[in-house]
């Protein structure tokens, strides 16, 4: 019993370790949805266009017949429904669809022999496909599984000749045979398109990527995909790393994104942690240091700087014209905080002030705290996120005594010009590149609208696909190892139009 007890005391904190939150969250509704219906039924229809069915042949009585060449001319899929289905899945319906077929026809009844070609159509086609996504190992978003169902209600095949009249008698067998074969080849065709051929297209999304030379990004799916009636969610790792640790991991503590909106096609959510693996990753990379020396120093600020400390320097005779050196190094990994009213940025540095006489070792004139709060603004270009920061407060003050804190008041307003003028455009020269969203290739954003909440900001954007599913599949299309699909060869398919 005490066992027990302490079971379900333990299980509240059991059911949070084990879910961690995400970093970045991405939501697609169903007004994006239908975005991706219409592509993916253009999809459809090549795939259907390029059903192989196996020749067909038989006899009945003194009629004999062989089919070949079956070829897919033409389709209609004009309605069909792309939904959401809750837990897992999507739902792809086509109903009253038609396919038209043209086939080489070789008959002979009695002493006539008659060959040449048939059009023929099947009306009343239904296709019933759920797929089911799922995490994969990598972490990419994957089609596991489908269940097809497909049915023909009717086909007509459209003789002519001279034995018009015994073919309209005779075609059932040959119809009723093609309706089979057809039917039992469109659920196989669509299985390969959805598991190797639409999988392709989700190996693109990218999952753990370097940045730059210093940093790499984990975009890991955390857990499978979500599923409602009207969203499809997505949670994923979201964290940065140095590249000379990539197996650093930082524990997720800040507020785990909640998107309500469902007005546009996508929405991309970014927790305060997503920014501060980045700064932690930048940091522990050891990149968060500026230098600059001789000329590098403005004139204005080093004038200043000589009068500042002339008396140590004036100590230091004959080397007083040694050149100046500023080493700006940040002292501990910056922290994001996101409010409704914006998001800043608050980094903690120490400057060091030195002079560095020729053939001589540096000479240390100061070494000065820094607290600087930036203001960011972030963005989304194409699939790339992007941040711009500006210098809003800046504070010095001595490491070594009130005194000297004092002196240094007068270097408050040139170090923050320096900053602006100097290391601020160094730092959004790192930022402009950005660091892409994990969307497929293929498919970017527009009319994108940034809101920030407390503890996380969402993107808000349409979809667009600049490229299309074929041509990012083709691009690439796995190399077949065995048969793409197995081919549906039934040995002697049943002529009774009643069993079918």
């Amino acid at each position: 019993a005490a066992s027990s007890c302490l079971l379900l005391l333990l299980l509240p904190w059991l059911v949070t370790a084990s879910h961690s939150p995400p970093g970045c969250k991405i939501r697609i509704t169903s007004k994006g949805l239908d975005l991706v219906k219409q592509e993916g039924l253009r999809f459809v229809e090549q795939e259907l266009q390029n059903i192989t069915v196996s020749d067909l042949h038989g006899k009945e009585g003194q009629f004999h017949y062989n089919i070949s060449q079956v070829r897919v001319m033409d389709l209609q899929l004009a309605f069909s429904d792309l939904n959401f289905q809750p837990q897992q899945h999507l739902v792809f319906n086509i109903n009253n669809a038609s396919i038209s077929l043209r086939f080489r026809r070789q008959l002979l009844y009695w002493f006539f022999y008659d060959i040449g070609s048939i059009n023929a159509s099947a009306d009343g086609v239904q296709i019933h496909t759920v797929l089911k996504l799922a995490k994969d190992e990598a972490g990419r978003p994957k089609i596991s599984n489908i269940t097809c169902n497909a049915s023909i209600a009717r086909m007509h095949a459209g003789f002519s000749g001279t034995l018009k009249k015994v073919y309209e008698f005779l075609s059932t067998f040959i119809v009723t045979g093609m309706r089979y074969l057809l039917s039992q080849q469109i659920c196989p065709s669509l299985e390969h398109a959805s598991l190797v051929l639409l999988n392709s297209v989700l190996d693109t999304v990218p999952v753990r990527n370097y940045v730059d030379e210093h940093i790499g990004i984990d975009y890991s799916l955390l857990r499978d995909p979500s599923v409602s009636t009207d969203t499809l969610d997505l949670d994923f790792k979201g964290m940065f790393f140095p590249r000379v640790r990539e197996d650093q991991e930082l524990e997720n503590h800040a507020v785990e994104p909640v998107i309500k909106e469902t007005e546009r096609m996508v929405y991309v959510a970014f927790s305060e942690y997503f920014f501060d693996s980045a700064m932690q990753a930048y940091f522990q990379a050891g990149v968060l240091t500026i230098e600059l020396q001789g000329e590098k120093v403005p004139k204005d600020l080093e004038v200043l700087l000589r009068a500042t400390f002339f008396g140590t320097i004036f100590m230091l005779s004959p080397s007083v014209d040694a050149p100046l050196q500023l080493v700006l190094q940040v002292s501990a990994p910056p922290r994001c905080t996101i409010k409704p009213s914006g998001t800043s940025v608050s980094v903690s540095a120490f400057l060091n002030i030195s002079l560095v006489p020729p053939d001589r070792p540096p000479v240390q004139l100061s070494s000065m705290a820094m607290e600087t709060k930036l203001s960011a603004k972030v963005f989304l270009q194409g699939k790339a996120l992007r941040v711009q920061l500006d210098l809003r407060r800046f504070r010095i003050y001595s490491k070594q005594s009130a005194l000297e804190s004092l002196a240094l008041f007068s270097l408050q307003a040139p170090l923050k010009t320096l900053l602006q003028l100097t290391i601020m455009p160094i730092i959004n020269e790192r930022t402009k590149k950005g660091v892409q969203i994990p969307l497929p290739e293929g498919m970017d954003f527009t009319r994108e609208v940034v809101t920030n909440h407390a503890g996380f900001l969402t993107v808000g954007a349409d979809l667009h696909f600049s490229k299309g599913l074929r041509e990012v599949i083709e691009k690439y299309r796995p190399v077949p190892t065995a048969a793409p699909y197995p081919s549906s060869q039934p040995a002697e398919p049943s002529l009774d139009p009643g069993s079918l």
